[in-house]
């Protein structure tokens, strides 16, 4: 009789373990960002100078998390051109969106990745190192439906891994 009261709690602790993390890891870490009313939630870099600089965008939606640099997921729309984009802001080859939470639902990696592949969407620098190691990719669709994500750059590959950074790459910042 002891050893099914044992098991049973071995069953239950599991069952219980399994569900906490599963909610923090998808719903618990997340907060929701409110736009900001400087209106620089969503910035491209420009080709002439190398810095980042607000475009115009509305029905801003974005999620963060403290727990991860990469977690940061957001949503807008836009009524700029495809033209005058490329022709004024830095282009990224090879952007992969990040998931997001399934219950962000304005953000589906999958659809995004199939637009930038397909070339209905176009992929661009938001802001470089805006966490150290970490860059801002903003990828605007056709239809004006724009999406933003962190990604871990190359440098911050090199640092993150405790190797030596190469000359191109900025000093990692003191703790």
């Amino acid at each position: 009789m002891t050893g099914k009261i044992v098991g049973v709690f071995i069953v239950l602790t599991a069952l219980l373990g399994g569900a906490a993390i599963y909610w923090l890891q998808v719903y618990g870490f997340y907060e929701t960002i409110e736009a900001s009313s400087a209106k620089d939630d969503v910035q491209l870099t420009l080709l002439v100078t190398g810095e980042p600089e607000p475009i115009l965008y509305e029905d801003f939606q974005a999620i963060d998390a403290d727990s991860s640099p990469i977690r940061y997921r957001a949503c807008f729309t836009t009524g700029m051109s495809a033209a005058l984009l490329t022709e004024t802001y830095e282009m990224i080859e090879h952007a992969e969106p990040r998931n997001a939470p399934e219950w962000f639902d304005c953000f589906d990696a999958k659809e995004i990745g199939t637009a930038l592949e397909s070339g209905e969407a176009l992929a661009f620098l938001g802001q470089k190192d805006v966490i150290y190691g970490i860059d801002r990719l903003v990828a605007i669709m056709s239809d004006g439906r724009g999406f933003v994500w962190h990604e871990i750059n190359k440098c911050g590959e090199i640092a993150f891994d405790g190797k030596p950074l190469p000359e191109e790459c900025p000093p990692k910042p003191l703790e």
